[in-house]
């Protein structure tokens, strides 16, 4: 069985001297990983990277046995959606439309049949809590928009969910009840969790925190 995610030799750069380099990592199926470190260290650039958002330099980038980096713009953009689930810091809901509607844009894009959109989105938003799914997500406070969000991410049973500092800007109540709701998501729908985040408070949290800062050192050092 492969893992949810593999990374071999993963080279970025970019101006002013911003570098990436990674020999390895990988992240097995329904597994919980911290990306750890200080701001600007490319905690967030990785998650893209792994994401098919931005091209590496080198490397490999294997999400469910594809092989990401290798692909085109259309063969990304398939996998992202059929694979791969994203939480930002700042939702990225779409304001004008409902809580249904948002999270039945991700089923769109991933080619679900269009006549399960409706009772999938409204089933898995009332598991997480969402009790006005007909709302304009503009209407709901920044709590449900939360579970929105969390709910379009797992919405098409994704192997790996990227979460980047989904809750930098929340206080310590907000962000630990954040934090409950995403692992909880991840659980029920078995995919691995590889979240970014800065605050040393959220390493308690996962299994295995990765420090991305010390793996490039060490390739550095090699």
């Amino acid at each position: 069985m492969h893992p949810v995610l593999t990374l071999r030799n993963l080279r970025f750069t970019r101006g002013h001297g911003f570098r990436i380099e990674l020999p390895s990592l990988e992240v097995a199926a329904g597994e919980r990983v911290l990306l750890a470190g200080p701001s600007g260290c490319g905690k967030s650039t990785l998650l893209w990277l792994i994401a098919g958002l931005i091209r590496a330099e080198a490397g490999e980038i294997l999400v469910a046995g594809d092989r990401i980096d290798a692909m085109g713009e259309s063969d990304r953009d398939r996998v992202r959606a059929r694979r791969i689930g994203m939480v930002f810091q700042t939702h990225q809901l779409l304001p004008a439309f409902t809580a249904i509607e948002n999270v039945s844009m991700a089923l769109l894009a991933a080619n679900e049949p269009e006549r399960l959109h409706a009772s999938r989105s409204r089933e898995l938003l009332g598991a997480l809590g969402v009790d006005r799914p007909d709302a304009r997500v503009s209407e709901l406070s920044v709590g449900q928009q939360q579970r929105v969000a969390v709910a379009r991410a797992v919405a098409c049973r994704p192997a790996l969910v990227l979460a980047d500092e989904p809750t930098a800007s929340l206080d310590p109540a907000h962000a630990d009840a954040t934090m409950t709701l995403l692992e909880h998501a991840c659980r029920s729908t078995g995919a691995a969790l590889l979240c970014a985040s800065h605050d040393p408070a959220m390493q308690a949290r996962f299994p295995r925190v990765v420090e991305v800062a010390a793996l490039a050192a060490r390739k550095d050092a090699a």
